[in-house]
């Protein structure tokens, strides 16, 4: 009986798989939110930055509001202070409250540590609480009228160290930088305590067996596998750094005082847009104000995929 197949066989009728219209049809309501809570406005934004008002009546001035925003001393001095303020609200998040989520993440890690299920939710419950509940609650702590703070430094004998920090220029924007340190740590934290519990037990059982143990161990062993999970909390950190708004606002106010000390490209954006006290709402440099700040974040987020994330080692296990 011969194996070759038969005419029949080889030229029947191709079976086609069926089209899954399912899928389109699930996924088109939230394109259809997401576009238009994201995409239109986002698209909206960037025309509107490329317009300006001339006799009542829209028109196009191409770059002309990127120039009058970079140059023009009305603009310059505000947007060059709040770029200079958002680039140092972004290093002290970078420098304390990053390593800190390491740091916490890697002792909350360590197998014989009592009561960790507690220290993790203690450290985690202030990101859950309202921006408005940790920055009222911390303009109370810090108020050198009825702030605890002079209180508590007096019992261990560092009343003198105590200071108005929000209502001084020099030290206001660590301040507020150090209350959103302290509400967010705990997002570094669960990242990196998830990165942790990823490695396999087999790679810390070899490293013990090899005499590398403790803080050596994390080193030199847990810490290049983490690396990818630190990256990504880098970029997460940098992106919401620089579309901060919230705490600053409610700390601080929407003129972001003392004397513009803590002004954000959030802050600026906002008194730009919708106009403050005495000042007039301006849409189009409001809008180039958001463009900048878009671009911003589209460079940083673009050096870490093309550059950083491809150089990045990633072990499988």
């Amino acid at each position: 009986m011969s194996n070759t197949p038969s005419t029949h066989d080889a030229t029947g009728p191709v079976i086609k798989r069926p089209t899954r219209w399912h899928i389109v049809v699930f996924l088109l309501p939230a394109f259809i939110v997401y576009s238009a809570v994201m995409i239109l406005p986002l698209i909206e934004t960037l025309r509107l930055s490329l317009f300006n008002t001339v006799d009542g009546q829209s028109t196009f001035v191409g770059l002309g509001n990127f120039k009058v925003l970079f140059g023009d001393e009305r603009w310059a001095h505000d947007f060059w202070n709040a770029l200079k303020n958002n680039f140092v609200f972004f290093v002290i998040h970078m420098l304390v409250q990053n390593p800190m989520g390491v740091a916490l993440a890697a002792m909350l890690s360590l197998p014989k540590l009592r009561f960790a299920s507690f220290y993790r939710t203690a450290i985690f419950l202030p990101t859950l609480l309202s921006f408005v509940i940790v920055g009222f609650i911390w303009k109370l702590i810090l108020s050198p009228i009825w702030g605890v703070s002079p209180f508590l430094l007096d019992l261990v004998g560092l009343k003198s160290l105590f200071s108005p920090w929000l209502g001084k220029p020099g030290s206001a924007l660590i301040a507020v930088s150090l209350i959103s340190v302290w509400q967010y740590v705990g997002i570094p934290m669960m990242l990196i305590y998830a990165a942790l519990l990823n490695i396999p037990e087999e790679v810390i059982e070899a490293a013990e067996c090899d005499g590398v143990t403790g803080w050596s161990q994390f080193f030199k062993i847990k810490l290049p596998l983490i690396l990818p999970a630190i990256g990504i909390i880098s970029i997460l950190t940098f992106v919401g750094n620089f579309n901060a708004f919230d705490l600053v606002y409610t700390v601080q106010g929407a003129l972001a005082g003392p004397d513009g000390s803590t002004d954000i490209l959030g802050t600026l954006l906002y008194r730009t847009f919708f106009g403050f006290q005495l000042q007039l709402g301006d849409r189009s440099m409001g809008a180039t104000i958001a463009t900048v700040m878009f671009l911003i974040i589209l460079a940083g987020v673009s050096l870490y995929l093309f550059v950083i994330q491809r150089r990045m080692r990633r072990y499988q296990f």
